[in-house]
């Protein structure tokens, strides 16, 4: 069996968890979350644990309540405490500002870029140069915070662009002549 799968569970306070014939959703102080569980997984519910199995010893079966134990700890860690990715803006003359669902971005374009932000997700901006993405959902957060990098990746050069808050940007040497 899967080694993340053996480990259960634990549901903190104020959280709780409903299971129907093929979804999981999971209610705390932050919101509310569902997910699809595969017919091949099997959820039994305890006091105040949640413990994945697969149903037979099939590849996929082991395979998939790894998986649904996974996402069904980071539904109830999003509902309870929450996500976040922070960012950073370098580059002279690159900002950024948060204006209630728009994020405006100067990035050293011709024009600003305007970032619609979806639903469940809220975006801060503390200074100019930096940007916090918040949600319930890893996975939403994740996206949200990636299609903000990729409007100006990191260039090895100079370093200039959109990068996370923990990523090193490995610099090249200018070419030689």
């Amino acid at each position: 069996m899967s080694r993340v799968a053996k480990r259960p569970v634990e549901l903190p306070k104020g959280v709780e968890l409903k299971q129907s014939a093929s979804a999981l959703t999971v209610k705390g102080p932050k919101g509310e979350l569902s997910m699809p569980v595969n017919h091949e997984v099997e959820v039994s519910m305890d006091d105040s644990t949640a413990s994945i199995s697969p149903r037979s010893g099939s590849k996929f079966a082991l395979a998939m309540a790894g998986t649904t134990r996974a996402l069904l700890n980071n539904m109830v860690t999003g509902v309870s405490d929450g996500f976040e990715r922070k960012l950073e803006l370098v580059g002279v003359g690159y900002r950024a500002q948060a204006q209630g669902k728009t994020l405006n971005l100067t990035l050293g374009f011709s024009h600003p870029v305007a970032f619609a932000v979806p639903e469940g997700i809220s975006i801060e901006t503390p200074s100019q140069t930096e940007i916090v993405v918040k949600g319930i959902d890893k996975q939403k957060v994740g996206q949200v915070a990636a299609e903000i990098r990729a409007y100006r990746p990191p260039e090895p050069y100079k370093g200039k662009g959109v990068r996370y808050s923990d990523e090193r940007v490995v610099r090249k040497e200018a070419k030689k002549k």
